[in-house]
């Protein structure tokens, strides 16, 4: 139960990274407004998720964590590595390289 709650925290603390805006409330009574506030976050949560996944594997494709690692043991959770507030640049011709070689 407790990991199951701190994992609901770890998303709780996500979503105020991500959707920061009005200290991430839904700032309008609006109904279509809150609707498409709630569905940009899914989508950012989403794209959250599948980046780290690209990230865990590659992870763990190289053998020296192979062995210690398992994609069970590292779920795609995570947002430390997330820059709140900052300029992101894409490149929406290119997948960008996850990994160093």
């Amino acid at each position: 139960m407790n990991e199951g709650l701190n994992v609901i925290e770890s998303w709780n603390r996500a979503n105020a990274v991500i959707f920061y805006g009005k200290g991430g409330e839904l700032a309008t009574n609006r109904r279509h407004e809150q609707e498409m506030s709630v569905l940009c976050l899914r989508i950012l949560q989403a794209a959250l998720v599948y980046v780290n996944t690209l990230m865990i594997q590659d992870l763990l494709a190289e053998h020296e964590w192979a062995d210690t690692l398992t994609a069970a043991a590292s779920p795609p959770l995570f947002w430390s590595h997330v820059l709140p507030y900052g300029e992101v640049k894409l490149n929406m011709t290119s997948r960008p390289p996850l990994s160093s070689s």
